[in-house]
């Protein structure tokens, strides 16, 4: 199981929603300005193994992710080094204008503690319920593996239905 990739562990019906983000509006609080968040979502990209999203002030990463039309999220993969990969990632439906002051809040509509296993991409099962008419995804990255200043991030892939 840990060699399957996000493609192989979808469900009948799931696709990779990157056709469905409203790149116009997509914002990343907190990111490095060299290693930003197309590096980490955008098809092609995210492939390559020497670009990343990176943190930049601290360890969390405020991410906005609005989509074109309404779609179902099932669930989540991240790619990310061992030591400054994500740990700790609290996901919010339909939350707008959502900043470091205010992220907490509100209460995720779900949250997930990455583990070693899911930084190789393995995908994340969401509470599907909580994700059924989902206009944006704001995904808040609280901390990483190690406690260390900045997190890194090789590929985010939601997977989900329109």
């Amino acid at each position: 199981m840990s060699g399957e990739s996000a493609t192989t562990a979808m469900h009948k019906g799931q696709v990779d929603l990157l056709d469905f983000i409203d790149w116009t509006s997509v914002e990343c609080l907190n990111q490095s300005t060299t290693h930003s968040l197309p590096n980490a979502i955008k098809q092609g990209y995210r492939e390559d193994e020497g670009l990343h999203l990176e943190s930049d002030a601290d360890e969390q990463l405020l991410l906005y992710i609005p989509f074109t039309q309404v779609i179902k999220l099932y669930s989540i993969a991240f790619k990310g080094p061992e030591d400054e990969g994500p740990k700790t990632v609290k996901l919010f439906s339909n939350k707008e204008h959502m900043g470091f002051s205010n992220v907490n809040d509100y209460p995720p509509s779900d949250t997930v503690v990455l583990s070693p296993e899911n930084l190789k991409g393995k995908p994340v099962l969401l509470k599907y319920v909580k994700f059924q008419n989902v206009r944006s995804l704001t995904i808040f990255i609280e901390d990483n593996q190690t406690g260390s200043e900045i997190t890194k991030v090789q590929k985010i892939q939601l997977i989900g239905s329109t």
